[in-house]
């Protein structure tokens, strides 16, 4: 199960390849448009700036390519700041236009909360959603971020967490996934869910079938 992860220049790309790997998919580190396009799956990790992101997507051609994989029902899974790129808009640094997949922006944690909300904490599992079977209420896992979403849609969103305020962790619209926190450093719960990624890609046909 070919499962491209996009390379914008934004990111931990291998440690999210070996944690695909190790749940069973077939991770390509790419940016080539023709791969991305024929991938089973396509993953969006990076770590860094909002507008940084949506730059360097603009910048190599890969918005149309994104938008194309999302039309197709492909299933895309956004990571931490590729979570956040999903969402209609971010503030950091000034407002700037996301992908818009997901509804809500990007803003940063309340003044008086320490930044970057960073280590272990608890999910609050809002839906059942493939990404979540086998997941108890309260797991831990790994966060490291200053920034989440809000003026969401809560019927986008499939599991929370809490630091001073409450903020999505798991959302997910069609075939759109997107994980805030960083599964390849989540011990056992982080392999679990990309496991289900992997489960829920095996059930979908090839792009263009």
């Amino acid at each position: 199960m070919k499962t491209a992860v996009i390379d914008y220049g934004l990111g931990n790309l291998a440690s999210v390849a070996q944690g695909l790997k190790a749940a069973g998919l077939e991770p390509l580190i790419t940016r080539e448009h023709h791969e991305i396009l024929e991938a089973r799956a396509v993953v969006l990790p990076g770590v860094g700036a909002f507008p940084k992101g949506m730059e360097n997507l603009k910048d190599l051609g890969l918005l149309p390519v994104i938008a194309e994989v999302v039309q197709r029902g492909t299933p895309f899974l956004g990571i931490c700041l590729g979570m956040q790129l999903l969402f209609e808009e971010g503030e950091e640094y000034g407002k700037h236009q996301g992908l818009g997949f997901i509804k809500g922006k990007v803003v940063r944690f309340p003044k008086g909360l320490k930044v970057p909300h960073m280590g272990w904490n608890t999910l609050k599992i809002e839906k059942s959603h493939p990404l979540l079977s086998g997941v108890p209420d309260d797991s831990y896992v790994y966060f490291v971020h200053s920034y989440c979403g809000a003026g969401y849609n809560s019927s986008h969103v499939a599991a929370t967490s809490f630091y001073g305020i409450e903020f999505p962790a798991i959302v997910c619209f069609n075939n759109i996934m997107g994980i805030q926190f960083h599964p390849e450093k989540s011990s056992q719960i982080g392999l679990k869910i990309l496991k289900n990624f992997g489960e829920l890609v095996s059930h979908v046909g090839n792009p263009g079938d």
